[in-house]
């Protein structure tokens, strides 16, 4: 086993973290109103007592951005680990469907599933995550009955005190970090190259963030908001939730 040089993770987070940056601000300029809109719920908002325009775009907006960086940084750090990874196992990235990482200590082939967090799955997508483990282990072991397959669940944050999971493993935070690198303190030592012009690429992301909550407040404005300025809540929970569609003036109910 090779010893992970962080010079070589700096250079790759110098190199390669502009590219998360970017999908941030092209998540939020991709952004269309009426199609945010239909994905949120009106009800929550009157609940809430939300008054103003840029109260509701806010939120979408916030929301949308949530669950938006978690997914994109979450594949950043999959790249991150399977680079890591390479350089101390000459591990690879997968061919097989559902598998990120392969790579072989000791005789034994890894086949791993990088997730973001623990918390990544519903009953059905744990049953699909089985069920690529299973595929995998047939195709590998077409070519080589013999071969010695574990199956892993990486996650690169948090914790579960319970890994092995019967026919697979789940490795989460500091663990995780340690099986694909063999460094006990990889999982803190690699958080300072993050930060790698954080500042600077975060002062863009504001601006197209103000852009874009600007833009949508006017057009939430124009199209949901009453001449005397508030909120016209009919007619957004009819654009949210009505079965009928007007068509050039006439009003048509759509099928179920």
């Amino acid at each position: 086993m090779k010893k992970l040089n962080l010079k070589d993770v700096l250079q790759y987070v110098e190199q390669n973290i502009a590219l998360f940056h970017q999908k941030r601000i092209q998540s939020i300029d991709d952004l269309k109103l009426h199609k945010v809109i239909r994905r949120k719920n009106p009800y929550l908002f009157k609940a809430k007592h939300v008054l103003t325009a840029e109260q509701i775009v806010r939120g979408i907006v916030d929301a949308h951005i949530s669950s938006n960086e978690e997914t994109i940084f979450g594949d950043w750090l999959e790249g991150l680990a399977i680079f890591i990874n390479q350089k101390i196992y000459g591990g690879y990235k997968s061919g097989i469907a559902g598998i990120d990482l392969e790579f072989e200590v000791e005789g034994i082939r890894y086949i791993v599933a990088i997730k973001s967090g623990p918390n990544w799955a519903n009953s059905r997508q744990l049953k699909e995550l089985r069920a690529n483990f299973k595929t995998a282990l047939k195709t590998l072991r077409t070519s080589n009955s013999k071969l010695n397959v574990v199956a892993v669940n990486g996650c690169c944050y948090g914790r579960d005190n319970k890994p092995d999971k019967g026919d697979y493993f789940k490795f989460c935070g500091q663990r995780f970090w340690e099986f694909i690198s063999g460094d006990t303190d990889l999982y803190i030592e690699i958080i300072e190259p993050l930060g790698h012009k954080a500042k600077e690429r975060n002062e863009a992301f504001i601006e197209s963030y103000s852009r874009m909550i600007n833009k949508l407040t006017r057009e939430f404005s124009n199209e949901f908001c009453k001449e005397d300025g508030d909120i016209d809540w009919q007619k957004l929970v009819e654009f949210n939730s009505s079965t009928a569609k007007k068509i050039r003036g006439k009003t048509k109910q759509s099928k179920a």
